[in-house]
C-alpha cells in the first residue's frame, strides 16, 4: 500500500491539534473555575457585610455609651462577651472567605497556615461568646424557647465543626480538616443568610412573631449548611490532596 506524504502529514498533525483543543479547553475550564471561587468569595464578603456593619455600630455604642434601650441594655451591662463576639466574628467572615480559594490557598500555603490558624482561633471565639450571650444575657432570646434551643443547637455545632476542623488538620486529613472548617464557616455565617430570611418572611406574612421569627433565623442555619453540604460533596468527587 502507497502512503502519500500529504497522508502522513495530516496523520501527524491530528494528534497535535487534539492536544490542542484539550489544552485550550482545560485553559478555559481553569479560568471559568477561578472566577467562579472569586465570585465565591466575593458573595461571602457581602453576605457578611449587613451583620458586620451591625456589629460596627454596636462597638460604637458601646464605645460612647450612648443609645442605651431597655432592649440593649444588658450589651452595656457585660459588654466584654458581645465585644469578643463582634471583633472576631468579623476576622473570621472577611478572612475565612479566602481560607476556600483553591487557587489562592495553593499558590500561598504559608498564608493559608497562618490565616488558617486565627481563622480557627476566631470560630472558637464566636461560638463560644455565642454560646455564653444565649446563656447569661438576661432576655437575649426573648420570650422564645425554640430560639433558645436552635442557638445553643447550633452554636454547639459550630464550636464541635471547629474543634473537629483543628484535630483533623493535625492528623494530616486535608479532606476531613476542609470538611469540617466548611460546616463550621457555614454555622458562622447564619447572621448573615438570617437577614434575608427574615427579609423574605416579613415580606411574604408580615411581621413574625416570637415562633416564626425563630423558624426563620432557624432556616438561616439550615440553609448555610444545606449549601455547605453541596460543596461539600462537589470536593469529595475531586481527589484528594496530601498534605503539603
Amino acid at each position: 500500500m502507497t502512503v502519500h506524504a500529504t497522508d502522513a502529514h495530516s496523520d501527524a498533525t491530528v494528534p497535535n491539534r487534539k492536544a490542542s483543543g484539550t489544552a485550550r479547553s482545560q485553559g478555559r475550564s481553569t479560568q471559568a473555575t477561578i472566577r467562579f471561587v472569586a465570585w465565591r468569595s466575593i458573595a461571602l464578603l457581602v453576605l457578611s457585610a449587613i451583620p458586620l456593619a451591625a456589629g460596627v455600630v454596636r462597638l460604637s455604642q458601646l464605645a460612647s455609651g450612648t443609645g442605651i434601650t431597655s432592649a440593649n441594655a444588658r450589651f452595656f451591662a457585660a459588654p466584654l462577651p458581645v465585644v469578643l463576639h463582634i471583633v472576631s466574628a468579623s476576622f473570621y467572615a472577611i478572612l475565612g472567605a479566602f481560607q476556600f480559594a483553591p487557587d489562592f490557598r495553593h499558590r500561598n500555603p504559608g498564608w493559608h497556615r497562618v490565616v488558617g490558624r486565627v481563622v480557627g482561633l476566631c470560630g472558637l471565639l464566636v461560638g463560644f461568646s455565642g454560646l455564653w450571650m444565649t446563656l447569661f444575657y438576661p432576655g437575649a432570646n426573648g420570650n422564645s424557647t425554640l430560639l433558645y434551643a436552635l442557638r445553643l443547637l447550633f452554636g454547639s455545632a459550630m464550636v464541635g465543626a471547629t474543634v473537629l476542623g483543628i484535630i483533623t488538620i493535625r492528623n494530616g486529613d486535608v479532606r476531613g480538616h476542609r470538611t469540617w472548617m466548611m460546616r463550621a464557616y457555614a454555622l458562622g455565617l447564619g447572621a448573615g443568610t438570617q437577614v434575608l430570611t427574615l427579609f423574605i418572611g416579613e415580606l411574604l406574612a408580615g411581621a413574625p412573631n416570637e415562633h416564626s421569627r425563630a423558624l426563620l433565623m432557624g432556616a438561616g442555619w439550615v440553609i448555610n449548611l444545606a449549601v455547605a453540604e453541596w460543596n461539600i460533596r462537589a470536593y469529595r468527587a475531586a481527589p484528594a490532596r496530601k498534605l503539603a
